[in-house]
């Protein structure tokens, strides 16, 4: 069974974005081992300077390596700037990957992501030209991927 992690910056602080990843994490289990992994934010100041952020980035980038140097994984960063795809398009990727030998699917979600776990993935993904809040972002995330996988197994969610 393939193994999806979602590797974010931050925990999700209301109980309704909490609720809602719960919701789509359970039905996910009938298609995947699901995880989400909240990883701690680096502590900048209110004015950071750009050398602060970078270290910042960096500090949570090295968190997220392990699970980007997994073995046999597709890694996924999520990015304001990347290209979009549609759901049925989402579905063929993660499909494919599978066949082609991922044991695990990594989607790395943060409010930025260091530029090194960006080059790393083999895929820059954009849920949005708009910018979201990491939280709902990450929300949005869980229900594409349960999307996805509803896509390939022929469910009707998606209709």
């Amino acid at each position: 069974m393939l193994s999806v992690n979602v590797v974010c910056v931050g925990k999700l602080k209301e109980s309704y974005w909490r609720e809602a990843c719960a919701e789509y994490a359970k039905r996910l289990s009938a298609y995947c081992k699901f995880a989400v992994v909240e990883l701690p934010e680096a502590r900048i100041s209110q004015k950071p300077s750009d050398a602060e952020i970078a270290a910042a980035l960096a500090a949570e980038g090295k968190l997220m390596r392990q699970y980007l140097d997994e073995k046999g994984a597709f890694n996924v960063a999520l990015c304001v700037e990347a290209k979009q795809l549609s759901s049925e398009e989402l579905a063929e990727r993660l499909a494919a990957e599978a066949v082609g030998g991922a044991s695990t699917v990594n989607f790395f979600i943060g409010s930025s992501l260091d530029p090194k776990i960006k080059a790393d993935c083999r895929l820059q993904l954009g849920l949005s030209r708009m910018t979201l809040p990491h939280q709902l972002a990450r929300v949005v995330l869980v229900e594409q991927i349960y999307r996805a996988f509803s896509i390939n197994a022929g469910a009707k969610y998606h209709k």
